[in-house]
């Protein structure tokens, strides 16, 4: 049987069928219970952060969003819980206010979940679905994907333990702790990229849409993302302290403390002991470094991870920066974040002589070929239950030889979030138009986002301060830029 992921990056028209959609609503909805099944009631209400949602609101949205699409948009029923929009309509319901709602008990959510995926399933019957249906189910697992991604970064931020995931392995580990790092550049030809995703793919996201001819001079892009070895070095040499190294909204980010709450926020729930350190901030309330490290007295650094301190691994790529973080240390290094075309071209290129690659209409699904992503290819869907060394996986590195542009950590890039030319909302509008010009894009997925969501041409996008999520970066060159 072809698989889902396989049926995803397929060319050409993808229909599915009705148990194959049915196996992937199961599976979505497994993770999210996963992820919460051994949270405390108190973890999961948890405190009130501008940059986490309260663990039971977010299992009720992610199953509210599927009744609405899926049953009463698609199949033009009535709601199955009263003042369901009053309560899980992110549009409508104001972020602070989500802690002080009435929600339904964790008993009631998970019965409404279930409720919900029964009727989502047993509306098939025997029959074949449409390609609306598909639209709309494919609609209702993604956003229940990338709220399971939320989730666990929610737990990170806040303390918790690791979740613990069926699928998980440590398949990676021994090849990881024998991984070297993968340092220099790799030389991008210059050429046209069709910039975006294809008309034929099965589903795509607004802002995805669509492919368009961009042209691109020759670059250079590291082969990996930059390590916490590297990072650590910009910042011993003082780069939080320098301002010649930040932009004036950066610095004003600096200045500010950054995000207070997210650096104290797990002190409320720690669920063992934690070592006695420093404090996250200078003396001056300025941010001295990543969010998530601390400083022993020997002088070690130390990293966070959920729940405990472990000594910072200097060949991991470096994660929980932000984009003011990312471009400082580019000032710092001589180099440059990529623009997102450029990152494009890098990961779906196909070398065409000296000067031109192939990257039009025969470019790659992902950075290796156009065969679905596996665990010896790219660190995703959590198997890992972490960041794998930037050595690892060679066998999903691209065709210049740059490695894990799919997996492991979201790469920030250096272009705004926009629309591409000719752009329309899609059902679903306020995914992406109210976020225009005020976020970045991000590429490549991470540790655990989806094999079934990922590709070369998806974008993410968060404001530019927000170090919570599971981001990194490479770099380019500075002699060229797009």
């Amino acid at each position: 049987m072809i698989s889902e992921q396989t049926r995803l990056a397929a060319s050409g028209p993808a229909l599915f069928s009705a148990s194959e959609l049915v196996t992937m609503l199961k599976d979505s909805r497994s993770r999210t219970l996963e992820l919460v099944s051994d949270l405390s009631d108190e973890q999961m209400i948890g405190p009130r952060l501008t940059i986490v949602n309260p663990p039971l609101w977010e299992i009720g949205h992610v199953a509210w969003f599927q009744e609405f699409w899926v049953w009463r948009q698609l199949r033009k029923q009535n709601p199955l819980l009263e003042r369901g929009d009053a309560i899980y309509n992110s549009t409508d319901v104001a972020h602070d206010t989500r802690w002080e709602l009435m929600l339904p008990t964790r008993e009631k959510t998970l019965a409404y979940m279930e409720a919900v995926l029964d009727r989502a399933i047993e509306t098939f019957g025997n029959r074949s679905p449409n390609k609306e249906e598909i639209y709309f189910y494919l609609l209702a697992i993604f956003h229940e994907d990338m709220h399971d991604e939320a989730i666990t970064y929610t737990r990170q931020t806040l303390g918790y333990s690791p979740p613990r995931l069926s699928c998980a392995s440590g398949v990676h580990r021994a090849e990881d702790s024998q991984a070297s790092p993968c340092g220099q550049d790799v030389e991008i030809p210059g050429g046209t990229l069709m910039l975006g995703a294809r008309p034929d793919f099965p589903f795509v996201f607004d802002n995805d849409k669509w492919e368009h001819p961009v042209e691109i001079a020759p670059f250079r892009i590291s082969r990996a993302p930059v390590t916490n070895g590297e990072f650590a070095a910009f910042v011993e040499d003082g780069g939080y302290s320098r301002r010649e190294l930040w932009s004036d909204e950066g610095w004003r980010w600096l200045n500010s403390g950054g995000s207070p709450e997210l650096e104290q926020s797990f002190s409320r729930f720690w669920t063992r002991e934690m070592p006695r350190l420093p404090e996250i901030s200078s003396r001056s309330g300025r941010i001295s470094h990543p969010v998530y490290w601390q400083r022993e007295g020997g002088g070690r650094w130390l990293c966070r991870v959920f729940d405990t301190y472990l000594p910072l691994r200097e060949n991991l790529p470096v994660i929980h920066v932000n984009w003011h973080e990312a471009q400082a240390y580019c000032k710092w290094a001589g180099r440059r974040l990529p623009a997102e075309a450029e990152w494009e071209m890098a990961a779906s290129a196909e070398p065409a002589g000296e000067n031109v690659t192939s990257a039009g209409q025969h470019k790659r699904l992902f950075p290796w070929g156009n065969d679905a992503p596996n665990p010896e290819r790219a660190n995703l869907d959590g198997r890992a239950m972490g960041l794998l060394e930037v050595g690892s996986l060679p066998t999903g590195d691209n065709a210049f030889g740059c490695r894990q542009m799919i997996g492991n950590v979201w790469e920030w890039t250096a272009s705004e979030f926009q629309p591409y030319p000719g752009f329309v909302s899609d059902p679903y509008k306020e995914y992406s138009a109210p976020w225009f010009k005020t976020h970045k894009v991000l590429r490549g997925g991470c540790w655990v986002t989806r094999a079934r969501l990922i590709r070369n041409t998806w974008r993410n996008f968060y404001t530019p301060d927000r170090r919570d999520i599971w981001a990194g970066f490479r770099t380019c060159a500075l002699q060229t830029q797009l």
